[in-house]
């Protein structure tokens, strides 16, 4: 903890001047880096210091989700080995860091946004608003790793003036990190259904926000989208199940007061438009490909093959040695066996032109797709069951268009652009016997194409999310090899805490020590 404060005291309380490298730092310049702050310069600033954890980059990809999320989802195939199923301590580590280093800088911005005049206030009321929606998103991330965290008392070192003694934090619950957040964001979807802004703040606001352009509309349905997020998390929860059921339907009861993201046009997104800047997606390549990181899974293959997806040929890429045949990494084959499928060429690989190789590939947050199986589970559990086949469709209908929308983005043609799926096709896909929403299927099978219509969605581009899914609904269901040579013999329930914390922050770590292993489930996880 002590190394943490010192990281986030000097991103908070040193003076440097401003800098002047290119045009992207004039723009949205790191606010730890300037001598005077205002509340559009820490709001940008902000916004700026998590882009490697929603970009696509090397080090969160190669270090954080290559052994740990990305496995645990069976997103990609790997070769076993020994003590697979612990999350590697560089990961957790700086995952950890950079998430707190995030938070500082939240704080920075209330503290900036506390010191203006009530009038400047609410004039930039939209900068408070949104820079907390986008806050509550990485943190309802870090929850559902970790459980419990430093959260209400965390990130105040420079509120606190440099007092390291007042600085170190006690551990939220879980249960109420989420309280707070759904409090909150209930709260702005009210605000934001009235909230007028001046146009010169607007015109402000526009240039420094770079995830929503400074669209409020789409502010609103990001705000809305997570909070649909959210509620579904901690449905199954007899804390939230009843705040869930009653809130839920509430938006989708009013879409003019509470309206979602609904179509790819509303994708809330970091948007890569100059390579020139620090907003890119240069690291992909390395961050996947490296290690074979972007082998394909048994599990995912067979799943697509066999109900002849429209995505598979814009996701994948057969091997050099496959003949065109789509293959993926089996899991519980033995190692050998796995050894030499990986070195004879016949595996599939993501689609390097539509995922590593497109260096505008764009940071997701929150798409319509997620939403509207979101959408579709809530109407299956209460008895709608037309409207959850809606949702349903829609869902793969927006997720067919979203991947080969990512490939029309990319630099790249490795692998030539692939033709763009049919109607025709489309449709095939919906009746097919593995993805059709029959009527005489039961619920928990309904349930199960959504989830695994949802698991598919997400891939590698959305693996928090995929893996707290996985967890919460227990769908698909994937077999993984039991590993005899650790304790730990299948994946996790959550990630343990990084050691600083034990070291550092002694006495609030023991009040939570009894929760840090890898085999305690998350509030909501109540399968």
């Amino acid at each position: 903890m002590k190394k943490i404060l010192f990281i986030l005291s000097m991103a908070c309380s040193m003076t440097f001047v401003a800098c002047q490298k290119s045009d992207f730092e004039e723009s949205y310049a790191d606010p730890s880096k300037i001598s005077v702050t205002t509340v559009e310069k820490q709001f940008t600033g902000f916004l700026g210091s998590n882009k490697s954890y929603v970009l696509p980059d090397y080090w969160n990809y190669f270090v954080v989700l290559r052994t740990t999320l990305n496995h645990y989802t069976q997103a990609v195939g790997w070769e076993n080995s020994p003590n697979q199923y612990i999350p590697g301590a560089a990961g957790i580590s700086d995952r950890w860091t950079n998430f707190y280093n995030f938070l500082a800088q939240y704080r920075e911005f209330e503290k900036v946004y506390a010191k203006a005049t009530s009038t400047e206030q609410t004039d930039k009321r939209i900068y408070k608003i949104a820079s907390t929606i986008y806050f509550y998103d990485h943190t309802q991330k870090v929850v559902d790793l970790h459980g419990d965290i430093p959260f209400s008392m965390a990130g105040l070192l420079s509120v606190n003036g440099g007092d390291y003694g007042k600085s170190f934090a006690k551990y939220d619950t879980a249960e109420g990190v989420y309280t707070k957040m759904l409090d909150d964001l209930k709260g702005f979807s009210d605000e934001l259904s009235t909230l007028t802004v001046k146009s010169g703040i607007l015109a402000g606001f526009k240039t420094q926000d770079f995830v929503n352009k400074g669209d409020i509309a789409l502010w609103t349905k990001y705000c809305n989208s997570l909070r649909l997020r959210m509620l579904a998390r901690v449905s199954a929860s007899t804390t939230f199940q009843a705040r869930a059921t009653a809130e839920i339907k509430e938006i989708l009861g009013n879409p003019t007061k509470y309206p979602l993201i609904s179509t790819n046009a509303d994708n809330v997104q970091i948007n890569v438009f100059d390579l020139n800047t620090e907003l890119n997606s240069k690291g992909f390549r390395s961050g996947i490909e490296d290690s074979n990181g972007n082998l394909a899974s048994k599990a995912m293959i067979d799943n697509m093959v066999s109900n002849s997806d429209p995505r598979l040929k814009v996701m994948f890429e057969t091997g050099e040695n496959a003949k065109g045949v789509y293959k993926g990494l089996d899991p519980l084959a033995a190692s050998a066996v796995q050894s030499a499928t990986v070195a004879d060429g016949t595996l599939s690989l993501y689609n390097r032109s539509t995922f590593s190789r497109n260096q505008f590939f764009p940071g997701l947050l929150i798409n319509a797709a997620e939403v509207n199986f979101l959408v579709a589970e809530f109407q299956l559990k209460n008895g709608n069951a037309a409207l959850a086949k809606t949702a349903y469709e829609n869902g793969i209908k927006l997720s067919i268009e979203a991947y080969f929308k990512f490939r029309t983005l990319s630099n790249d043609n490795t692998v030539p652009l692939a033709t763009t799926a049919t109607a025709a096709e489309i449709q095939a896909y919906l009746n097919s016997n593995g993805v059709s929403w029959d009527k005489a299927l039961t619920d928990a099978n309904k349930l199960r194409l959504i989830a695994t219509q949802k698991w598919i969605h997400y891939s590698i581009l959305q693996p928090h999310e995929s893996w707290a899914e996985l967890r919460r609904l227990d769908y698909p269901q994937l077999s993984f090899q039991t590993d005899n040579s650790n304790v730990q013999k299948q994946p996790p329930f959550r990630w343990v805490y990084p050691s600083s914390e034990s070291v550092y922050n002694t006495e609030n770590y023991n009040a939570v020590k009894a929760k840090d292993n890898l085999t305690t489930k998350l509030f909501w996880d109540v399968n």
